[in-house]
């Protein structure tokens, strides 16, 4: 761990700081940050990955492992709103990281987190493009890429408030379909299904015991799924990214959070519960959607055509707050002043366009490495991207354990603080033990050793790449 003069808190705990960051505007509101954090959580991996979460661990185990999911993101998010808070500024994870631990922790971490969503991006632009084809067999899959790139990055160049506005409007399609799968797929289970062509639907939990049994894979299937469960929670942190554009953080922050983590709870609890009592384990995931499955099971018309437009746009939002995130990152590197000071040329609308447009770039480079290299370059860059989440939530949980600890060692008072993660410092230890344990357990997992293999040499290489090109300036600071 690295070294950190203590932290130095100069002004009240209640009072918010204004952002260092003049250019940017602080126009978002509670409901524009629980959206963003929903956006980014609720894509692929609920409607199209859910599937093989509950064939390998069963329909109890697949409702477990998100019930742990669940835990660890309310823990991450309890660490986060105290730091949003004391450093409410945009990009703010390797702020706390670096205020907190050391600046080049925080350097690491802004370029994991950035590559993450880089690589999001570009997955999700070809995602949706083979989507499309459903309905325009005949347009190449790279036209609808690049339509959707144009699309996302005019929301993001407008104005903070104007991607706030459309990922908004994306998430609520989203969620209504995730609303609709549990009012109807939970009526359905009760025996209230009159659009169904078939009588022969399961009731309430009996597709719970299955012929082998509650676990029919094992508690291991459970374990290794949970350690995948956790990167499909990945996106909740958004609201830490967008602190700096976010109107009263000290009242808005934290309400955002508590609602993210209790409407995450619902939706994603609640749709694998439905999902796994309607759906045979053996038989879920393999062909189709699980919600296109569900939803035709209990006679929604066009149903997959439904699914496919909602899919489309979970993908756009995901994509869209992806854009926001990395932009808003990079920005803030160059204001640290470890990165071009080109990145940090605002508009007068305070976009970070120059940030922004070399976000777009990376996005769409990794587009073409899918195509290009795609057992190479590109599965580096993915096994990364997953590395990258549960390393972002460590950096977040140790940032709040070392910024609480300097907080009080210089004379703050807990009770004085305008949000206060509870049950220090056991929470924050439990979070990043927790994580911890989920990239240990990759090791024996085959399917996801490549993060290993890719994502720890890439923090390496960037705590010597600050070392050598930082390192001198970083000491002189620290010591002025």
């Amino acid at each position: 761990m690295e070294s950190s003069t203590p932290l130095k808190l100069d002004h009240p705990a209640d009072t918010p700081l204004a952002p260092p960051e003049p250019g940017l505007r602080r126009s978002m509101g509670p409901r524009h940050l629980i959206m963003i954090a929903m956006g980014g959580v609720i894509g692929s991996g609920l409607f199209l990955s859910s599937g093989y979460t509950i064939s390998q661990a069963g329909p109890l185990g697949a409702v477990i492992a998100y019930l742990v999911g669940a835990f660890v993101v309310y823990l991450v998010m309890a660490c986060l709103g105290e730091l949003a808070i004391a450093y409410p500024v945009s990009g703010a994870f390797h702020i706390y990281a670096s205020r907190s631990i050391g600046p080049a922790t925080g350097f690491a971490t802004a370029w994991l987190y950035w590559l993450c969503w880089a690589v999001a991006i570009g997955s999700e632009f070809t995602a949706s493009g083979l989507l499309m084809q459903r309905w325009f067999p005949d347009v190449e899959v790279w036209v609808w890429c690049l339509v959707f790139a144009a699309i996302l990055f005019g929301f993001n160049a407008f104005s903070s408030k104007f991607f706030g506005e459309s990922e908004f409007w994306f998430s609520i399609v989203k969620v209504g379909a995730i609303i609709a799968l549990i009012v109807f797929g939970g009526a359905a289970l009760f025996g209230f299904h009159p659009l169904a062509e078939s009588g022969n639907h399961p009731f309430l939990f009996e597709n719970f015991n299955t012929s082998s049994g509650l676990f029919p894979n094992g508690f291991t299937g459970v374990l290794v799924t949970a350690l995948a469960v956790f990167y499909a929670f990945s996106g909740s942190e958004l609201i830490g990214v967008a602190a700096g554009e976010t109107k009263d953080p000290a009242k808005n922050i934290p309400k955002a959070m508590r609602s993210t983590v209790i409407r995450l709870l619902i939706f994603f609890v609640g749709a694998i519960a439905v999902i796994a009592a309607t759906v045979p384990f053996d038989q879920v995931g393999l062909d189709e959607s699980p919600f296109v499955t569900v939803f035709s099971s209990v006679g929604i018309p066009f149903a997959a055509d439904i699914m496919n437009f909602v899919i489309i746009t979970a993908l756009l939002s995901a994509g869209n707050s992806g854009l926001f995130s990395c932009a808003r990152m990079l920005y803030s590197l160059a204001d640290e002043g470890h990165g071009p000071r080109a990145l940090k040329k605002l508009t007068r609308r305070g976009i970070p366009l120059v940030a922004l447009s070399v976000s777009m770039v990376g996005g769409l480079a990794s587009l073409v490495s899918s195509v290009a290299a795609p057992e190479t370059v590109y599965l580096a860059l993915v096994s990364i991207a997953g590395f990258a989440v549960v390393g972002v939530w460590m950096s977040i949980t140790a940032s709040h354990f070392f910024h609480r600890r300097a907080f009080i060692r210089n004379g703050g008072k807990v009770a004085d603080l305008a949000y206060k993660a509870p049950f220090f410092p056991v929470l924050p230890i439990l979070a990043f033990t927790l994580c911890l344990v989920s990239l240990i357990g990759i090791a024996f997992d085959p399917t996801q050793i490549a993060a290993l293999y890719f994502g720890v040499p890439f923090v390496a290489a960037c705590y010597l790449f600050f070392h050598f090109r930082y390192g001198p300036k970083a000491k002189a600071k620290r010591s002025a």
